[in-house]
């Protein structure tokens, strides 16, 4: 129980200190945003310690099987660092934001090419925007988008080279997947199957259709800006990492199917007490 509370408490920790970053290193943060900040970091850190010190599960999926959260953790706390840095060399440069802002350089150079979700993100700004503020949308974007592909990438590598989740033990199906009933009716593995597509399908196609979205519906309202360095930070951490998640979700769910799928071909014991139980 005490390990319990206090890997929660850190956890909620990290959790305050990612979202706090931008506002403990850039300049010249008003008063307005330390409030909505603080705000937000009592509200998540009391969500993330209440759900990882509690027994019973309830909304964070794959609660008990690492490192799904913590590879998407450690994909935002780095981009949010990244572009937190980038944005700071901005008005206050260093040595550590000016290799931040050379790094950032080249990997725009590699990921801003015709159709590329970089490029895409960048057409959303309206015309005659200053370069300097393009230019550090495309480098925050192409750094937010590497990480979120690298994240993808070492969690691919992770379910093969340790056949996530089945090394973990016992999967329990209610624990690390609260919003999904088993006995809501159909065939599990089917449902499983679907969500996990969708979920795939979902991560492909987002980069690339928000953008657009967002370009018309700036003919109905306000062009889209990204003048705050917060705004900036945040919304393409979002636009980058998001779908990211979404189709690290899908190959999990994917995960489990397919768990299931082996535990009938060996046709294993099955507790019919407990079918939110998945033996690996």
């Amino acid at each position: 129980m005490i390990s319990r509370v206090f890997g929660a408490a850190l956890r909620a920790f990290f959790v305050v200190l990612m979202i706090s970053l931008p506002s403990l290193l850039l300049p010249g943060v008003i008063g307005d945003i330390t409030q909505i900040v603080a705000l937000l970091c009592i509200f998540a850190a009391g969500l993330v310690f209440f759900e990882y010190s509690a027994i019973s599960p309830g909304l964070v999926e794959f609660r008990d099987a690492p490192p799904f959260n913590r590879i998407r953790f450690a994909a935002m706390f780095f981009t949010v660092m990244m572009l937190t840095l980038i944005c700071k060399g901005q008005v206050e440069p260093t040595t550590l934001t000016m290799f931040a802002s050379a790094i950032g350089s080249v990997i725009a150079q590699v990921t801003d090419f015709p159709y590329s979700p970089v490029h895409l993100f960048i057409g959303l700004l309206p015309e005659g925007t200053d370069p300097a503020q393009v230019q550090l949308v495309r480098v925050s974007a192409g750094v937010a988008y590497l990480v979120s592909v690298v994240s993808l990438g070492v969690f691919v590598l992770v379910t093969r080279i340790k056949t996530w989740p089945s090394r973990n033990g016992a999967f329990n199906v209610w624990v690390n997947l609260p919003t999904f009933d088993p006995t809501a009716g159909g065939d599990v593995v089917e449902r499983l199957n679907r969500d996990a597509r969708f979920n795939i399908a979902l991560g492909v196609v987002l980069p690339f259709v928000v953008p657009v979205v967002i370009q018309a519906s700036s003919m109905l309202f306000s062009p889209f800006t990204l003048g705050s360095p917060h705004t900036l930070i945040w919304t393409v951490s979002a636009w980058a990492l998001f779908p990211a998640g979404l189709f690290m979700r899908g190959i999990a769910i994917g995960r489990v199917a397919a768990m299931i799928v082996e535990q009938r071909r060996r046709g294993g014991p099955m507790a019919p007490d407990r079918p939110d139980c998945v033996p690996a």
